[in-house]
């Protein structure tokens, strides 16, 4: 019985991080809707998106203490109402320094609603036994796709974006309220003691310079992936659009079939063999002479990122003081090379190029492979079904 309640409260999380990703593919998918009713140009919006970048940043230190003062289930459910009702405030926004403020609430209440999600799939993840964290991932890929189609429908239709914004976060935060029902009560600690910050150290720190690694290659194919295609091998922009397709796609089927392999090989050998697979990838679209070599790189990149932020997740979950904890710092390190790669590839392909922004890729991608043993633990046991042994208790009255 005991197993089967935490079997079903799995796809209760699985369910909230596909809301999740809905709601980032929703705002995705309107993004140019945005930038054209304000009229910005290509370096407004960058400085839009910049901010929801450390409104993020902001957030995911400080979610860790929300996730223990108010216990798991309450600390996902009110975080993922708040994302999900933030995500109107772009639509509604008159200017630039408002969109730029929107989109700071927005990375704030997602990033806490991120590492409250992950923090009780890690808890989930421990107390049934296997590898759950790729999948849910995966999830949150589909969901993002989800919600990125819906978006062209609703802009192929001419609805406006205030009014799909509006219906969207209504229907999305009743399907996370529901999701969340199931999810167990868990306990909720005293604030005493508790740090306002969560700082990664030691152990933790480690594994989020790992997800660092992992992170910058990702945020970059899908950037910059259509652009390479476009500019350095002189594609039209449909093949050059297809180059983000197929990496995109090669990263949700990469995460839903990643516990499969990790249940099999252990969690070692997966990144281990990720992080070549990556570097391989890279290697390729830094010397590809055609369309097809190029697009060969980048479904082997996508592929060997996919599973790595997960189990970085997970190990870190397993590392910190606490599920919560440990996520968020994490977190903190690998969702900060979101705010370096773009500038740091940019600077590279401005004074070398693109191809050559490419070899730094392919040595993060090594360095995720060289830091494989830090992210083996309990689930390393290749098709181990046995339980583990449950976290310890938090201190504090039921939830």
């Amino acid at each position: 019985m005991r197993s089967r309640t935490v079997a079903g409260e799995r796809w209760a999380v699985a369910g909230v991080f596909a809301v999740h990703g809905a709601a980032v593919g929703t705002f995705a998918s309107r993004l140019p809707w945005i930038a054209d009713r304000l009229r910005l140009g290509p370096g407004q919006l960058g400085i839009a998106l910049t901010m929801a970048a450390i409104g993020a940043l902001s957030g995911t230190p400080l979610a860790a203490r929300f996730v223990h003062r108010y216990g798991g289930r309450s600390a996902t459910r009110i975080a993922m109402t708040a994302w999900c009702a933030a995500l109107v405030l772009p639509a509604l926004s008159p200017n630039l320094p408002a969109l730029a403020i929107a989109l700071a609430v927005c990375g704030f209440t997602s990033s806490v609603a991120d590492v409250a999600m992950n923090g009780q799939g890690v808890d989930v993840e421990v107390r049934l036994g296997r590898s759950i964290m790729s999948g849910l991932h995966g999830c949150w890929s589909v969901g993002s796709a989800v919600g990125a189609f819906a978006g062209s429908l609703f802009a192929g239709a001419g609805i406006d974006a205030r009014v799909q914004f509006a219906v969207v976060a209504a229907v999305l935060i009743a399907l996370g309220a529901l999701a969340t029902t199931r999810f167990s009560a868990g306990t909720r600690a005293p604030e005493s003691g508790r740090p306002l910050f969560t700082i990664p150290r030691g152990r933790v720190l480690l594994i989020g310079l790992v997800g660092f690694c992992a992170v910058f290659p990702e945020w970059t194919a899908n950037d910059w992936s259509a652009v390479y295609v476009r500019r350095v091998l002189q594609a039209d922009e449909a093949r050059a659009a297809l180059a983000t397709t197929m990496f995109a796609l090669s990263m949700t089927v990469g995460r839903l079939l990643g516990d499969f392999v990790i249940r099999r090989i252990g969690a070692r050998r997966t990144v281990l063999a990720s992080g070549l697979a990556a570097s391989t990838g890279a290697i390729l679209v830094t010397v590809a002479w055609s369309v097809p070599v190029a697009l060969a790189g980048f479904v082997l990149l996508g592929t060997g990122v996919a599973v790595v932020v997960p189990l970085t997740f997970a190990a870190g979950g397993r590392a910190g003081t606490s599920p919560d904890a440990g996520v968020a710092g994490v977190a903190t390190i690998s969702y900060s090379a979101g705010l370096a790669a773009p500038g740091i590839v940019g600077g590279v392909a401005a004074v070398a190029s693109l191809r050559g922004a490419f070899v730094l890729v392919a040595v993060f991608a090594t360095l995720v492979a060289a830091g494989a043993r830090l992210l083996g633990g309990p689930l390393d046991t290749p098709a181990s079904g046995d339980a583990l042994v449950p976290p310890p208790e938090r201190a504090g009255a039921p939830e």
